[in-house]
């Protein structure tokens, strides 16, 4: 006997087909998006950091190290020869134009003053007798010119051995000893003979070299320490953009914190070289002196060179290439593409883009690459979008670049 089912308990119900039907169409769409957004992820930058392009200032110095000197200077050498007898400053003493700084002995100068003196009343005599004969007096009178010549030159020898300031300022070396030659070379110690020869009469001939250098082989050197400045040596690349006028910031190496502010004042036409670097000298203005400043310290010197301010600018850790050939890489909804830019002004820690970025876009900075101050900051944005399998929003945005740095983001979450 068979029993026979009823017609609804023989197939399944319609509702059920389709039930099964969308089960298996949701678990295909599922797989589809799941191998898409892996694919999708792939294609996205993951573990980086991004910047926004934002409008600021730019601006690009050139450094270099230096030392503080003396913008007066003087060195003070002995006209005559001699043996030193007397040095009544010392180094460290203020001094004032004309006062004494050294002697030597004046005897030998002494007996040729006293010999030229009796040679010209020699040959005076010799002229008036010539006179009285009503002979030819021109030997005579020219006998008379050299005489007179010889004591001007005996005379000049005699103050000669009396060292006078040429300047008023601060004794900052004396290179000799009581007891030593005050000649062309150096004896006991003392290192003599001017490049030039300043003669004053009256108190004392003195040879003189004045100059903005303390570089001198005087017998004595004099510094004005009130007025101080900065010479530095810059490459020859950094050299070419520089100018006189040009804002510079001096650091200290030895005075911790201390900083002052001066203008470029003088940029030597002629390069140094030494271990074949070639060098420019330059010579800095200091507008306020920090406490402790004293000339001989090693400063470090960085001088404007160029600003562009209210400028659209990005970090110039995010571009790469050189000259005309800059390319970034720039975040888009899809993933990241390489974009060529155009660079104005290269700053120290940003770039001026005059092409190739709107402002707002986001840039990514290579890995391994730090930023600094970007002329008025470069802030910080909402990171790379989510989607596809980065749960919880996506990749979060860096902190951007402010006056500390750059804070990076710490990639996907």
């Amino acid at each position: 006997m068979r029993v026979r089912l009823p017609a609804v308990l023989r197939r399944p119900p319609v509702a059920v087909n389709a039930a099964l039907v969308l089960l298996l169409a949701s678990g295909g769409c599922w797989a589809w998006l799941s191998v898409r957004g892996d694919s999708t992820a792939d294609a996205r930058p993951t573990g980086t950091r991004t910047v926004s392009v934002s409008r600021g200032t730019v601006t690009a110095t050139v450094t270099a190290d230096g030392s503080v000197r003396s913008a007066s200077t003087a060195s003070a050498s002995f006209a005559t020869a001699g043996t030193v007898t007397a040095i009544p400053v010392r180094v460290g003493d203020r001094v004032k134009k004309g006062q004494l700084l050294a002697t030597v002995d004046p005897a030998a100068a002494q007996r040729d003053l006293d010999v030229a003196k009796a040679d010209l009343t020699a040959a005076r005599d010799a002229l008036d007798r010539a006179e009285e004969a009503g002979s030819d007096t021109s030997s005579a009178e020219n006998s008379v010119t050299q005489a007179e010549l010889a004591v001007d030159e005996a005379q000049a020898a005699v103050s000669g051995t009396r060292l006078t300031a040429p300047m008023a300022g601060t004794v900052v070396a004396v290179n000799g000893t009581v007891g030593s030659s005050s000649g062309g070379s150096a004896t006991g110690g003392g290192s003599t003979g001017g490049s030039s020869t300043a003669q004053q009469g009256g108190s004392g001939s003195t040879g003189a070299t004045s100059s903005g250098s303390t570089t001198s082989s005087g017998f004595v050197e004099l510094a004005d320490l009130t007025k101080l400045q900065v010479t530095a040596g810059f490459a020859e690349a950094d050299a070419t953009r520089l100018k006189d006028g040009q804002a510079a910031t001096i650091t200290w190496n030895a005075l911790q914190g201390a900083e002052a502010g001066g203008k470029v004042v003088a940029v030597d036409p002629q390069a140094t070289t030494a271990n074949n670097v070639v060098t420019y000298g330059v010579t800095v203005s200091v507008d306020k002196l920090p406490a402790g400043a004293k000339p001989g310290q090693t400063v470090r010197v960085a001088v404007v060179t160029g600003t562009a301010a209210d400028v659209l600018l990005v970090t110039s850790a995010a571009v790469s290439g050189t000259g005309d050939r800059r390319t970034v890489t720039v975040v888009t909804d899809t993933g990241s593409e390489s974009r060529r830019v155009t660079v104005g002004l290269a700053g120290d820690q940003a770039y001026e883009v005059t092409s190739g970025l709107t402002e707002g876009e986001r840039v990514v900075l290579p890995e391994g690459s730090s930023t600094g101050s970007a002329g008025g900051g470069l802030p910080g944005g909402g990171g790379l979008p989510g989607g596809g399998g980065f749960p919880g929003g996506g990749l979060p945005g860096g902190g951007g670049v402010t006056g500390g740095g750059a804070r990076g983001g710490n990639g996907t979450r």
